[in-house]
């Protein structure tokens, strides 16, 4: 079952759901599924926000009580940890604020962040306002984009229009993320490997 169906079939459980253990995805099939009067928007925002919260809570407690264990028995979370560490150590409340917005670190994150010495109490307050942000924010995508792909798709019956049109809203978003990340990688091998500039007038002849 594709997520525009899932969403369709279970409603606000999968929004619930999605957004507990993922998020992006699910929450754009949602907020398309709103501009198409089958979820209403403040309460896809309002179970993203709260799912989307436990479950960064649940991942920062794991982190606290378990971190060091859990990343010998999985290196491959070890470079995440390292990274989300070094953020930390130049500002922990933006990235709390952010974490979500962060490719790769929807997980590692907040267990990363269990295990430095940032206050539960802290955490708990930016963690509930980023999801608030991050909820509100993709929602929104998912909606406007739902609204205005339903304009273009009007020849189709509804049900039909608003799952194509959810579909394409998560293939443009997962191309636009790829496309983003190999921009970025090419530009940094591009600066490691960039040759010399060869100089100026070598392997001309003398002028005598």
């Amino acid at each position: 079952m594709d997520i525009a169906a899932w969403v369709e079939s279970y409603g606000l459980l999968a929004v619930g759901v999605g957004t507990f253990l993922e998020g992006e995805s699910v929450l754009l099939v949602a907020g398309g599924a709103a501009a198409h009067g089958h979820l209403p928007l403040a309460s896809v925002i309002a179970v993203a926000t709260i799912a989307s919260f436990l479950g960064d809570q649940l991942f920062f407690q794991i982190g606290r009580r378990h971190g060091e264990a859990l990343l010998a028995r999985f290196p491959k979370l070890q470079p995440r940890a390292q990274r989300v560490r070094a953020l930390l150590e130049r500002q922990h409340l933006p990235l709390i604020l952010s974490i979500r917005f962060l490719y790769g670190l929807r997980v590692a994150g907040p267990m990363a962040i269990g295990m430095s010495r940032v206050p539960w109490s802290r955490f708990l307050l930016l963690n509930l306002a980023g999801a608030l942000v991050w909820a509100t924010l993709v929602a929104a995508l998912g909606y406007g984009a739902g609204h205005a792909l339903g304009r273009l798709m009007k020849r189709f019956e509804a049900d039909a229009a608003w799952g194509l049109a959810l579909l394409a809203v998560v293939a443009v978003a997962g191309w636009l993320a790829a496309h983003l990340l190999h921009a970025r990688r090419a530009a940094r091998a591009g600066r490691q490997g960039r040759p010399q500039a060869p100089a100026s007038g070598s392997g001309g002849g003398g002028t005598g």
